[in-house]
């Protein structure tokens, strides 16, 4: 049985900024502070999109387009048909597997609806460079992952009006949880002391790792300290770290923090191309250009072999300095 967890994060912070624009309680008039929401700051916000497809933008793709921007954004990951590269999610198949010990939850044998997966997609997609997309790819990409899973034809182009009618194989599968205990009720006792709390916030969006479980079995940026696990119960003899046994100068000690929050996601796998942390081959070539370029790669972007560096604009995450001292980071523990 699967049951479906309403979020009510969306409708909450659209209706509050509604409220803020609203005659009846405006806040930036009648306390004095703060100011009034704007239309423009509203719709913002306001991106939310309902099962029915309502709140779906104007824009349509079709799934011969989005099978190009799918090879160049998402394959890399996701594998060429959905089938996911590594531990990285699988998109496609899972067909009938749903009662079994270990289902195969794919959009199209487990999701419930269509909507849903353009939401996701402009969101959080791609994985490193989130809210990048226009809607017209989030729509390409939504009728080709569709397409993968054998929902709609090739000939299928998404936009607000086809994809809210498509009909997912798994969309009576989820039901509203009955159970009581499921309310949370108010209680404002017995509160945690905010000072023992570990908030962990992220970098322009990007999902922070460093207090990921080394060798748990989830989410995708620990894959590779589950990968190093499994070497282990298989018999391989592998370090726990990729990174040698050498002494780190300042700099680089200050990096360690920056890199497992913003850089470990690619560069302990070798996503996209991304130079592996510890990896003497992979960065012998980009060391010999020394540091002040990387740096310099890492902060303003540059195309070549390995795709482009980096994924959303260092100068707009993350301060120079502390690219600056990520990057010597990963050069000191690679040499």
């Amino acid at each position: 049985m699967f049951r479906l967890v309403k979020t009510t994060l969306q409708v909450t912070a659209v209706s509050t900024a509604l409220l803020m624009t609203s005659g009846v309680v405006n806040a930036a008039e009648k306390y004095g502070f703060g100011k009034t929401a704007t239309d423009v700051e509203i719709q913002g916000w306001d991106i939310d999109i309902r099962p029915d497809g309502m709140g779906l933008p104007k824009g349509e793709g079709s799934v011969a387009d989005g099978e190009e921007l799918y090879e160049q954004l998402c394959a890399t990951c996701h594998g060429l048909f959905g089938e996911g590269e590594g531990r990285w999610p699988v998109l496609a198949g899972g067909e009938d597997t749903l009662q079994e010990e270990r289902p195969v939850k794919t959009v199209g044998s487990y999701w419930p609806y269509a909507s849903t997966l353009y939401d996701y997609i402009r969101r959080a997609m791609p994985f490193t460079a989130p809210r990048s997309l226009s809607d017209d790819q989030t729509y390409q990409l939504a009728a080709y992952v569709l397409y993968l899973n054998e929902v709609v034809d090739e000939e299928f182009v998404a936009n607000k009006d086809t994809l809210a009618k498509v009909e997912m194989p798994n969309r009576e599968g989820f039901f509203v949880d009955p159970r009581p205990d499921v309310k949370n009720e108010r209680c404002m006792e017995n509160c945690a002391d905010p000072s023992k709390l570990n908030i962990v916030g992220t970098v322009a969006g990007i999902t922070p790792v460093g207090h990921f479980v080394e060798g748990a079995d989830a989410p995708a940026a620990s894959h590779h300290g589950q990968e190093l696990k499994e070497r282990k119960m298989q018999g391989e003899d592998v370090a726990e770290s990729t990174t040698h046994a050498v002494s780190l100068s300042e700099v680089a000690q200050a990096g360690r923090e920056t890199y497992d929050n913003a850089c470990q996601a690619c560069h302990a796998s070798g996503l996209a191309g991304s130079p592996k942390l510890g990896d003497k081959a992979d960065w012998k070539v980009r060391i010999e250009q020394g540091i002040p370029v990387l740096v310099e790669h890492a902060i303003n972007g540059f195309t070549g072999s390995s795709g482009i560096m980096p994924p959303k604009g260092g100068r707009n995450d993350l301060a120079d300095e502390l690219v600056n001292q990520a990057v010597t980071y990963m050069v000191e523990s690679s040499q």
